[in-house]
Formats: structure tokens, C-alpha cells, sequence
């Protein structure tokens, strides 16, 4: 469930407050298909389910890259700023894949907003802390920090 801020005075409050958990998602092989041809990326690795099964994973894995698009998704399942005109993603500080995805897990994030901070322009920056977690999992799929840009 989404916590809900009204402008940037309420986010600048949660500084520091874990956001929660967002809920699981499956990744599928026509997911993983699909990012492989807007990227250019078929390694067999992730589009080739026959030698996949026997390469070092055992299954077609998600591209990182794949894993790392999700966060958006997942990230607006826990929070949601109004009375905003203008959100922009920002960049990242860091970002880890510790644990491939193999086709048919499922995963989820686990969010933290780290800090609030004014920027020019009459904005904010903030940073969240993100561990997408594979169900079943001993690793997290990704462990990130990412920036966004709030203006009023």
C-alpha cells in the first residue's frame, strides 16, 4: 500500500522512514524477451530457455539491467507525492546484483527514504535506499541507492 505526501514540506518529514514493502511481481521469459529486444542484449543466457537450463543457473535469467527497471514500478506501489509538478528520476549512487532472477521468481522492493534535501530550482532530492528481494531467495536481487527530483 502507498503511503501518500502532499507537496514537498510533507516528504521532507519522512526523511529518514522506512517506506515499506511493495508487492510481489513475477518475471516472465516474454518480459525477458521483450527487454532483450529494446536493448540489443540476446545472450543466450536470458532468451535461449534450452541452453539456459543447462548453463550455470539452471534456468533463463532476467538481464540486471531488467531488474533494475523495476524499481520504478515498485517504488510507486510505496509511495506517492502530490501537489507535485514535476518528478524526474535522478540517478543512482550504487547499485549491486547479488543474486540472478531466474525466469518465473518473483520479486519485490523493500524501500527506505534515506534523505530529503532542497535543491535549486524550488525542489527536493531524495534518496532511497532499495533492496528488491527475490521470494525464497538467501540474496537480494538488487541492493541500490536511487536519486529523484521533486518540484513544486
Amino acid at each position: 500500500m502507498s503511503l501518500t505526501v502532499n507537496g514537498l514540506d510533507e516528504l521532507e518529514k519522512l526523511a529518514g522512514s522506512e517506506l515499506g514493502t511493495s508487492q510481489w511481481i513475477e518475471i516472465t521469459q516474454e518480459q525477458i524477451n521483450t527487454f532483450a529486444d529494446a536493448t540489443g542484449d540476446h545472450q543466450w543466457i536470458h532468451v535461449d530457455p534450452e541452453k539456459a537450463a543447462a548453463g550455470p543457473f539452471g534456468a533463463p535469467i532476467a538481464h540486471g539491467y531488467l531488474t533494475l527497471s523495476l524499481f520504478i514500478p515498485l517504488f510507486t506501489e510505496l509511495l506517492d507525492v502530490q501537489g507535485v509538478t514535476t518528478k524526474v528520476n535522478y540517478g543512482l549512487n550504487k547499485v549491486r546484483f547479488p543474486a540472478p532472477v531466474k525466469v518465473g521468481s518473483r520479486i519485490r522492493l523493500v524501500g527506505r527514504l534515506a534523505t530529503v534535501e532542497r535543491v535549486a530550482g524550488g525542489g527536493v532530492q531524495i534518496t532511497v535506499d532499495g533492496t528488491i528481494e527475490i521470494e525464497g531467495g538467501a540474496k537480494p536481487a538488487a541492493v541500490l541507492q536511487s536519486l529523484s527530483r521533486f518540484y513544486a
